[in-house]
């Protein structure tokens, strides 16, 4: 019963992480699917395309130019 505090706070913060990864994915379909509508087109026909954007936001390699301040460099990128 040592570690029942922490398993408790982990369960606690992942009661409210998920939620709201889960609604951020469902708002960025139904967002494409609007915006689809308003241009008259299909829209995104698979489910995970949001789950991809994801993944390759999280696996992207930032470049930058050898001679450039590297933390001024990274702070202006949008």
């Amino acid at each position: 019963m040592l570690y029942f505090p922490t398993i408790i706070s982990v369960l606690e913060v992942l009661a409210v992480t998920v939620p709201v990864l889960l609604t951020v994915a469902f708002v960025t379909i139904a967002e494409r699917k609007t915006m689809a509508s308003m241009q008259r087109r299909l829209g995104p026909n698979a489910k995970s395309i949001t789950f991809a954007d994801a993944l390759k936001l999280l696996l992207k390699e930032y470049v930058s130019p050898t001679q450039a301040n590297i933390v001024l460099f990274f702070l202006v990128i949008p």
